[in-house]
């Protein structure tokens, strides 16, 4: 194969990220993709009229890189928010849905009357958050799980019914595993300052711009900003696994079907288990250092229904559902609800999410969930189901420490980056602003 400037390997929205920023620097790349497509977990499907996402279905709004990188695209006419008057999430408890408490960030209560009147919590743990109020900041230089600080904040049950479900929807992780610094480190500064992360919570919301809907996307899915990223930056593709990496004088060269491809530069833009298993003859420490990165596999199956089916349409965004009343559903999303644009009139589309991706009897077992959790009894008009095995980067306890070692022997290696949900956060404007730094740097 002919010699190339640079070499991503990983076509998800980091790599497709990575190879725009090094385009409008005159750089050409070449992407190395293993799957049949790009676009990595992003994956934007039509069925029965309705737009569905395979992968995420939106993107924090808070967070800039993503919209700064559609807007350079064109695409800025097109971006969507989330039906914010419309958001109520419940919370499966004893066998019915309770909605969640409103004022609560994350699992961090921030007005007293919801919470009283909530019957999502017992009384303890209502008085313990309350109580919450009075803690002193407290200086704690390890890293702990997220479990153990907000057990410490607000008791065991505010683990079980808020913590636990809320991060299980985002990581399909287990929260006694999580590290708190990296899931959630804004929590351990605002807890460091004031001791009660309530009152830190309410201090910096006060002084936060309003940033519009919590959630945002593209009114004809996601899928179209990984077309608009690929076109924009015309990357050489080669669709193929590579099988090693190997140092070279001048920079790598990669061995793909048996030949091999030399490249000036290289960005791991991959999974961070196949980038352990290409550092490992470079950097065997590195590579021990990617695999301490875990991951979790997810199902996501969509059902579409005939909205006269119902006796009633569904309220709200959607559930979760605790660990502690689960059997196979984590959590559900009425995507008409959430999105316009997304479902036309008379369908209703519940998205499930399933932890694990090697379930035959998930299909029926999802059903019988959604008709004991939701009272849905109508049968679906169409049913889409999408697997993603070891997709979900796990950030696990004392991560930040691992990652910092990582980075710092990583910058040994001349002209060599990393790009990916696996370091500094799993969503996709992470995702884009961390191909962006690689890009840059090289």
């Amino acid at each position: 194969m002919p010699g190339v400037k640079t070499a991503i390997v990983g076509g998800g929205i980091s790599g497709l990220s990575t190879a725009y920023y090094l385009s409008k620097k005159g750089q050409p790349a070449t992407i190395v993709e293993s799957r049949p497509r790009l676009g990595g977990v992003i994956q934007t499907d039509r069925v029965h009229g309705c737009t569905l996402e395979a992968g995420p279905d939106s993107f924090l709004s808070a967070k800039p890189a993503a919209l700064e990188l559609i807007r350079e695209l064109g695409l800025a006419d097109d971006v969507i928010g989330s039906n914010d008057h419309l958001r109520v999430t419940f919370v499966r408890r004893n066998g019915r849905l309770v909605p969640l408490p409103d004022g609560l960030m994350m699992m961090v209560p921030t007005k007293i009357l919801p919470l009283v009147t909530t019957p999502l919590l017992s009384w303890g743990t209502k008085m313990r958050m309350g109580m919450e109020l009075l803690r002193a900041p407290k200086m704690r230089a390890e890293d702990e799980s997220v479990a153990d600080f907000i057990r410490e904040h607000y008791g065991q049950e505010a683990v079980d019914y808020l913590a636990e479900p809320l991060l299980s929807g985002i990581y399909g992780g287990d929260p006694t595993q999580l590290s708190v610094r990296a899931v959630l480190p804004r929590f351990v500064e605002l807890s460091q300052k004031y001791g009660s992360l309530t009152k830190g919570v309410l201090a910096s919301r006060g002084k936060a711009p309003s940033s519009g809907p919590l959630f945002r996307t593209l009114k004809g899915g996601l899928g179209a900003l990984v077309d608009a990223v690929v076109a924009a930056a015309r990357p050489e593709v080669v669709q193929s696994r590579v099988e090693a990496v190997e140092r070279t004088a001048t920079g790598f060269r990669l061995r793909i079907a048996g030949d091999w491809l030399e490249a000036g530069n290289l960005v791991l833009a991959c999974e961070a288990h196949s980038a352990a298993r290409l550092l490992s003859s470079i950097d065997p420490r590195s590579a021990e250092l990617l695999n301490s990165v875990g991951y979790s596999s997810s199902t996501i199956v969509a059902f579409g229904f005939d909205a006269a089916d119902f006796a009633r349409p569904p309220v709200g965004f959607g559930f979760l559902v605790p660990k502690k009343e689960r059997r196979r559903l984590v959590a559900l999303t009425w995507v008409g609800t959430k999105f316009s644009y997304r479902v036309p009139e008379g369908q209703i589309v519940a998205r499930c999410f399933v932890a694990g991706s090697d379930d035959a009897n998930v299909l029926d077992e999802v059903l019988r969930d959604l008709r004991d959790i939701a009272g849905v009894t109508a049968v679906p008009r169409f049913t889409q189901i999408t697997r993603w095995p070891k997709s979900m980067a796990q950030y696990l306890v004392g991560h930040p420490t691992r990652m910092k070692e990582l980075r710092e022997r990583i910058a040994q290696i001349p002209n060599l980056r990393l790009a990916g949900n696996a370091y500094d956060g799993i969503g996709i404007p992470d995702c884009i602003r961390l191909g962006k730094v690689a890009a840059e740097s090289l």
